[in-house]
């Protein structure tokens, strides 16, 4: 296929020419891994500059998307890659054949440089998800920071660089600089720019940024950023988010405030305890949804509310596909049991969802939030379950709303049982989304003034 870039394209893949530290915050939708694909082509095979490069990426993105996309485009042409994902001996033998570009999920970057045995001599590294790499404590990250002295190009994608706030930035940073920008330890970047938030005594269990930091940060990053918002340069089909509210019954709620207030309750024979807040949190999302787990995961049902809601909205599409989100297991059997659905899971899942073949489909966030081209199997999502993380939260929801999508609007709805944790989560997804908007506003190209 012809490869005919927007300006803004052009613009982003100079940007990665010309810097050999590159932070690429580019919405969903705007087409990252052409654009870098471009840049890679050039400095491997006009410029010769680079050699060899390594790509880390979620697993269906690196085993699918970047082939597909290298396959794809005309231009890129002469490309040549080898796909590093499998057994220990397949991936091994694709890191040594003699290519252009490699593949790798990022689950086996600790492998590939500790414990492979094969040399690191990659002169540049894409990490296609930098957020990825935003826990310094990681292990994937820890390994690749080893190696990063020897590689003379680097570049970080990602559309959402700071899903649980400022703190995401400096891991990513330090991997992308070495520490130039954002400082070398995580000490030095939260003493210059947060304050403690809540504490116990001596203890600090988090951090707020001081007045003027988020300035102050944006500008210390601005040199190597980019950042484009779909919005601003493609036309996008209208965004509907809707909230879908059910109501608990008496005995419902019931059984709902007394694990809330007590830490456990009684379902038939057995106790049902949290013993802490996070446990709570999340046996809370549970029961919203309309089951929970006790012990040896045996799942005791709370209601049918969701599911309920669930039958309406899938009735009310009157035939269109449409792709539900869910977050436990249990949610996911009871969808099964309920209702004629097949889970995206594989590139056959993907194919015959995007021909229309798939009237229902069910998804999980975090094994499908990233890369995957579904806009052309529908236009209707419905949250049966949220999930806490706007990272994941985001980039499902640009699985249906992006570039490429047929259908003038995109309708996302969220199944919310009222006066639930439900509620929480969705207004935390709200306030994250604002410190992010900020990030991206702040370093965003101004192609008007730059073209």
């Amino acid at each position: 296929m012809k490869y005919s870039p927007h300006d803004y394209q052009k613009y982003v893949t100079d940007f990665i020419l010309n810097h050999p530290v590159a932070a690429v915050f580019l919405d969903m939708g705007l087409g990252k891994t052409a654009i870098t694909l471009s840049a890679i082509f050039e400095l491997c095979l006009d410029s010769f500059e680079v050699r060899k490069v390594l790509v880390i990426a979620p697993l269906r993105v690196a085993r699918d998307t970047w082939s597909d996309e290298i396959r794809k485009w005309d231009h890129l042409r002469g490309l040549t890659y080898s796909v590093a994902v499998g057994t220990e001996a397949e991936r091994k033998a694709a890191l040594m054949q003699k290519v252009s570009v490699y593949l790798i999920n990022r689950e086996n970057i600790q492998w590939l440089i500790e414990e492979s045995g094969l040399p690191f001599d990659y002169d540049m590294v894409v990490i296609d998800e930098l957020s990825s790499f935003k826990s310094y404590q990681a292990k994937r990250f820890r390994s690749l920071l080893k190696v990063r002295p020897t590689v003379k190009r680097i570049v970080g994608l990602t559309g959402t660089p700071s899903s649980n706030g400022l703190m995401d930035l400096w891991a990513e940073f330090r991997i992308l600089d070495l520490g130039k920008r954002l400082g070398r330890f995580i000490t030095h970047y939260r003493n210059a720019y947060f304050v403690p938030d809540k504490r116990n005594g001596q203890v600090v269990f988090s951090y707020k940024p001081r007045e003027g930091a988020e300035e102050e940060i944006y500008s210390a990053i601005s040199d190597i950023t980019i950042s484009m918002k779909a919005v601003d340069h493609l036309k996008m089909p209208e965004c509907v988010m809707n909230e879908v509210k059910v109501t608990l019954s008496e005995k419902e709620r019931k059984t709902y405030d007394t694990m809330k207030a007590d830490l456990v309750v009684s379902l038939g024979d057995e106790e049902i305890d949290a013993g802490n807040a996070a446990a709570l949190a999340n046996k809370l999302s549970q029961m919203a949804n309309g089951a929970v787990y006790g012990e040896d995961k045996r799942v005791f049902p709370i209601h049918d509310r969701k599911l309920d809601a669930l039958e309406d909205l899938i009735e009310a599409a009157n035939g269109k596909p449409v792709l539900v989100a869910y977050w436990f297991k249990h949610d996911l059997e009871r969808i099964q049991k309920r209702f004629k659905v097949r889970e995206i899971k594989t590139s056959r899942d993907i194919a015959d969802w995007n021909s229309g073949n798939i009237p229902v489909a069910v998804i999980h966030p975090a094994s499908a939030g990233h890369g995957l081209n579904l806009q052309a199997g529908g236009s209707t999502l419905v949250w049966f379950g949220l999930t806490w993380s706007l990272e994941l939260y985001q980039q499902t929801n640009a699985r249906l709303w992006r570039q490429g999508q047929k259908s003038e609007t995109v309708v996302i709805h969220h199944i919310i049982a009222e006066n639930t944790i439900d509620e929480r989560i969705m207004n935390a997804l709200c306030r994250k989304d604002k410190t992010q908007s900020a990030l991206i506003d702040a370093v965003k190209a101004n192609l008007e003034v730059t073209i």
